[in-house]
């Protein structure tokens, strides 16, 4: 018998594709920046700013869009954010030119941010004890949307050229917004605040929540670690001996997939008080898995063992920070999660590029030795903050 939430069960399924649709957008233009350059006549260095421009875009929403979730009404936000999204991708889908091209890059990017509206959206409509299952089952369709896009990608692309991608999404996300106006119950604050102040509380909730800084720093350190993995990983896959395609190195990407299913089983784990266990057993496999990435350099099969205990590290240490830090302040939910993410991301960003220059200076060897050494200092944050939870449990009980 499935546990009693506010969101029935097809209401958070709905919710998790359209996290999947909102994050996967944001990365379709990496498996297609030789066929925009082709169709635009500039070169690949120039489509390559497409990717830059989504990210900045989507970094931007998270500070300046997603706090809203405190002021304004949850649902309302998240359908206006996916239908602006959907204009960016028709923008991009029927662009006439470059310039109409990258404007539509940065809507999609700037509203794509959407996805984390639902997220704190999903916790604060869960029953007492079930937010971390909500926001497990959430974050599960946001990674899969990510994992899934550059193969979707190519396969479009394929059928219908690198446009037709973005015109299905365009669509898609505007039917799924209908969806959600329909089916998601509404949420607001119950205090909502001035704009103003929803932004000046950001800094003074990470000076004065430890917590939130603490998690922040665990995760960013362990997304860190794996985009060292993944800025490199076609670079490694595609030199000999393996020389692999850029299908088939799609194909072991997708082994992250089953990130998936431990993101539902760790929203679980945190609601009955086992997130200490999931954050050290994460830990202990993301630093792990830099062996058999080690010997994945040789061996397709080694490779792809570290690509499934990495995932499943990652998501374990975030899906279950996440979980917390959606619950220290209900009231600043969306703005926590605004810094969470933020922070989450600042970490993507620092580890893709040291993962390029440990390659262009010792090559895979490199990659992984700096990737492990970013692995063991989100273990070493891991348990420091695990220690001062449990530290300040005792002084909670002992005060009672």
């Amino acid at each position: 018998m499935a546990p009693p939430s506010v969101l029935a069960a097809p209401a958070l399924l709905l919710m998790a594709v359209a996290c999947g649709l909102c994050a996967g957008g944001n990365y379709y233009n990496q498996a297609l920046l030789h066929s925009i350059a082709l169709h635009f006549g500039v070169d690949q260095a120039a489509a390559g700013l497409s990717v830059t421009v989504a990210q900045v875009a989507y970094a931007v929403g998270l500070l300046c869009i997603t706090p809203l979730g405190d002021k304004l009404e949850r649902r309302r936000m998240a359908v206006v954010l996916m239908l602006l999204a959907a204009v960016g991708h028709a923008l991009v889908g029927w662009s006439g030119s470059f310039a109409m091209f990258m404007l539509g890059t940065l809507v999609a990017g700037l509203f794509s941010v959407a996805a984390q509206v639902l997220v704190p959206m999903a916790a604060a409509l869960a029953a007492p004890g079930h937010a971390g299952r909500n926001v497990g089952l959430v974050l599960s369709g946001l990674l899969v949307g990510i994992l899934l896009s550059r193969s979707v990608a190519g396969g479009l692309s394929t059928l219908g050229g690198w446009s037709l991608v973005y015109q299905v999404t365009a669509v898609a996300m505007a039917v799924m917004a209908l969806c959600m106006r329909r089916v998601l119950p509404t949420s607001r604050h119950p205090q909502p605040l001035p704009y103003a102040q929803v932004l000046a509380s950001m800094g003074h909730l990470l000076r004065t929540q430890p917590a939130l800084r603490q998690r922040t720093l665990a995760s960013a350190l362990a997304f860190a670690a794996v985009s060292v993995m993944f800025a490199t990983m076609a670079l490694v896959l595609s030199s000999a001996p393996l020389q692999l395609s850029d299908a088939q190195i799609g194909l072991v990407g997708l082994a992250g997939v089953t990130g998936a299913l431990i993101a539902n089983l760790a929203g679980s784990w945190a609601d009955q008080g086992k997130s200490h266990v999931l954050l050290r057993l994460g830990a202990a496999l993301l630093l792990l898995s830099w062996l058999p990435l080690w010997w994945g350099q040789a061996s397709v099969a080694w490779f792809v063992v570290g690509v499934l205990l990495m995932d499943l590290g990652l998501q374990a240490i975030n899906v279950t920070n996440q979980s917390s830090v959606a619950s220290l302040l209900p009231e600043a939910r969306s703005r926590m999660n605004a810094v969470y993410m933020t922070g989450y991301f600042a970490g993507a960003s620092a580890g893709s590029a040291l993962g390029v220059w440990a390659w262009n200076l010792a090559g895979w060897q490199g990659a992984c030795s700096v990737g492990a050494g970013l692995a063991a200092l989100a273990g070493l944050s891991v348990w420091r903050g695990v220690r001062w939870s449990q530290r300040q449990a005792l002084g909670q009980a002992q005060a009672a």
